[in-house]
């Protein structure tokens, strides 16, 4: 699926390769076909005056990105941007109340959660590696609630990419990989999924 808009979204993020929160919007946008133009940002010294510029001229509140500007609007926030974008296409988000009542639970055990991750980066604390398993866990049985690979099975949602890049990004900075079959279901489904896997081919390197 293609904007229908005669400008396209603008994704703004850190320039810190597959990294991060923005990287779980990106793969969304790359997999529902939402064609956008990338714009991103040094993350070393210079960023704190980045962010508080990017505040002056109204792209964010919070200082903080991802941002996408889409239809006239500047979406912050990496899940409500999902949410938002999964009831626009009328897809990701499950189709019965029950089933989006689970894809929005395990997305908030997964905001928990990379909270925890982005505190202790560019390293991953021995806390962070200690209490890595309990969400692991805690993941799985809700995957494993289905036969998989997704959350809802067959049908795919905004939350399994962020659930994919949570244990995407553990892995990139050395924290324990050890993951049930649910988890490694879902990490052979995300990437198998075409514009997923063309995409991971031109950035296996980042």
């Amino acid at each position: 699926m293609s904007s229908s808009n005669t400008s396209l979204p603008v994704y703004h993020y850190l320039d810190i390769g597959r990294l991060g929160r923005g990287e779980v919007l990106l793969l969304f946008l790359k997999d529902a076909g939402i064609e956008f133009k990338d714009v991103r940002y040094p993350w070393d010294d210079t960023w704190p005056k980045t962010s508080e510029k990017l505040v002056q001229q109204g792209l964010t509140r919070t200082g903080k990105l991802p941002v996408l500007e889409y239809n006239g609007l500047k979406l912050s926030q990496h899940v409500p941007i999902l949410r938002y974008l999964a009831r626009e296409l009328g897809s990701y988000n499950g189709d019965t109340s029950v089933e989006k009542f689970t894809v929005d639970s395990v997305a908030d055990l997964y905001v928990d959660w990379r909270y925890e991750w982005v505190a202790c980066l560019p390293k991953p604390s021995d806390d962070y590696k200690a209490s890595r398993p309990k969400y692991v866990d805690l993941i799985a049985q809700y995957y494993a609630d289905t036969e998989g690979p997704y959350l809802l099975g067959d049908k795919i949602t905004y939350v399994d990419f962020a659930i994919y890049q949570s244990i995407d990004n553990d892995k990139r900075v050395g924290a324990p990989a050890n993951l049930p079959q649910s988890l490694l279901k879902l990490v052979e489904a995300i990437e198998a999924r075409p514009r997923i896997a063309a995409y991971l081919k031109e950035t296996k390197t980042a």
